[in-house]
């Protein structure tokens, strides 16, 4: 099991085996075969062009000295930038095979590292950028988060599940975390003053897009683990290893019942909670602590009022890229990887640098990486806001789209996967483009579009409210559209509109979309989600298949 204590002895001796498991492969005395299982144990995957390697953020928190030493990395051993994923992960995709062994050694001095961003076995555990910062908060979740990353790091009896496993911790009466398209999704609720879980079971995307279904209303904080430990002990005994199409524990849900799962975790739940005797929660409150909030300040914010109205850029990404903040003056700032021409996702090592300097600078030193491939510094104070704002927009980082059309979640898709059917990445580019041709970005408002380069659905193309889904038909790319999809206000999987379009045809097919909305909606506050459920779907796919012409 990972060892809380001494992380990085651990995490050097990890990379050590790697390395000797490396050096196998290269002389040949491991085939592909057999090699396979180990590397994806370390994060690393064969890509279309090269390996790739998928490194763990720890429920997206960072800190600027680990985000220097992913630059570091990107600069040595990569192609100078990294893609952060909807998993709250880095990806680095130009790795040579026998230069990885030295990465892992070197995500090791920063305390990170690959184990388990692969496998079927439980995978990073993430929440949202905003913990700790939200007012809406039952509880910060991360501590909590952290305590699951500590028990399910090499976990013996969670390696070999049926398919790989996902958990979700959310601390606010707002979900950011998305916490119904988790395999377990967590969310800390307060009962009669006492903190607990509302625990969720048998959510995800992929092939077979399901949200999950509440197990247990309320769960008392001090059985978390037992808790999810009795989970994924029922889970692991009862699902499918015959197709592994069918093997996510959503599917097991769904072909054996709720109530049958329930009752089955309650039963292992029973006999697992008196292993834990409480060690368990002697380790949660040292990690409390490391959690604490940092000392907030009170400094004149008179600079920030009079930057804002002598600046119209300034004003513009203080409207868009601000999130409320529980501490008086205080404000969340999301940094969008989606400026012009933009890969979504993607940093460059300068870029890092930057951020880690204006973390440190202008933010108590703290660096979310958020699921929609954003950086968000959770802690700035409004009179830091000038100078943070005028270092963002020296290195193109000042982009005021934040949950804007053109901050668009995208896949890597075709360009990089072995998976995917379709582009991702042009697609968001020429749509970015086309909106702003237009300039309609302020006109739109928040609009949340998403984008898979196959149907295992890692740009989440089901929780957009509008998702575009790349296929491969009778090998042209055609790209289905969905409606309606939400991960957050009302959870919901986007239904198909109908049938699929040439590459070629995409943008212009969503840019029907955009006309039809601003015709129909009975005001400029009035979302494109809004006005699809007050009208339905009926005169959106009216505009995506005109009269004129259908689209094959």
């Amino acid at each position: 099991m990972f060892d809380a204590a001494e992380p990085q002895s651990y995490l050097h001796h990890r990379a050590a085996q790697f390395r000797a498991q490396v050096e196998r492969r290269l002389d040949g005395s491991l085939t592909e075969d057999e090699f396979r299982p180990l590397r994806l144990m370390n994060g690393v995957y064969l890509q279309l062009h090269a390996y790739m390697l998928r490194v763990a953020i720890p429920y997206g928190t960072i800190s600027p000295d680990q985000l220097r030493g992913l630059a570091h990395i990107a600069d040595r051993w990569d192609r100078g930038y990294g893609h952060f994923t909807t998993r709250q992960n880095m990806q680095f995709n130009w790795p040579r095979l026998v230069d990885i062994p030295d990465m892992l050694d070197a995500l090791a001095d920063v305390g990170l590292h690959a184990i388990q961003t692969s496998g079927n076995t439980i995978r990073n555990v993430t929440t949202d950028a905003f913990a700790g910062a939200a007012a809406d908060e039952a509880a910060d979740p991360r501590p909590w988060a952290e305590l699951l990353r500590i028990w399910s790091t090499d976990h013996a009896e969670f390696q070999f599940l049926p398919r790989k496993f996902k958990i979700a911790v959310s601390g606010g009466e707002k979900d950011r975390a998305v916490i119904p398209a988790h395999d377990i999704g967590l969310r800390l609720v307060r009962q009669d003053g006492n903190l607990g879980f509302q625990v969720w079971i048998g959510g995800g995307l992929g092939r077979t897009p399901l949200l999950g279904k509440v197990v247990r209303e309320f769960l008392p904080a001090a059985d978390l683990l037992p808790y999810v430990e009795a989970i994924l002990a029922a889970y692991n005994l009862s699902g499918r290893r015959d197709n592994k199409y069918k093997a996510r524990i959503k599917v097991t849900v769904a072909e054996r019942g709720l109530d049958v799962m329930r009752a089955e975790i309650e039963e292992e739940f029973l006999r697992r909670r008196a292993a834990f005797r409480g060690v368990d929660l002697d380790l949660l409150d040292g990690l409390t602590a490391r959690f604490a909030a940092p000392a907030f300040r009170a400094p004149d914010d008179a600079a920030y009022e009079a930057e804002r109205a002598a600046n119209p850029a300034f004003r513009s990404f203080t409207d868009t890229n601000l999130s409320a903040h529980r501490a008086p003056g205080y404000v969340s700032v999301t940094i969008t990887l989606k400026a012009p021409g933009a890969t979504p996702g993607d940093c460059t090592a300068e870029q890092m640098r930057l951020i880690a300097d204006l973390a440190e600078r202008h933010a108590h030193g703290d660096i979310r990486i958020a699921h929609d491939q954003n950086v968000v510094l959770p802690h700035v104070h409004r009179a830091e806001l000038p100078a943070l704002y005028a270092a963002l927009r020296a290195a193109g980082l000042a982009t005021a789209n934040a949950g804007r059309i053109t901050d668009i979640v995208a896949c890597p898709g075709m360009d990089f996967c072995t998976l995917a059917t379709a582009r991702s990445i042009p697609v968001a580019q020429e749509l970015a483009a086309y909106v702003r041709e237009r300039d309609l970005e302020d006109e739109i408002g928040a609009f949340d579009v998403r984008i898979s380069g196959c149907i295992n659905a890692c740009g989440h193309h089901h929780l957009g409210h509008v998702g575009i889904l790349g296929l491969d038909r009778a090998g042209v790319e055609n790209y289905q559209i969905t409606l309606g999809g939400d991960g957050y206000d009302q959870p919901a999987i986007g239904e198909r509109a109908g049938a699929g379009f040439p590459y070629d045809q995409v943008v212009p097919a969503v840019g029907r979309l955009i006309d039809a909305y601003l015709q129909v909606r009975e005001s400029p506050e009035e979302r494109f989600i809004d006005a699809l459920r007050r009208l339905g779907p009926a005169p959106f796919r009216a505009a995506l298949y005109p009269a004129e012409g259908a689209h094959a």
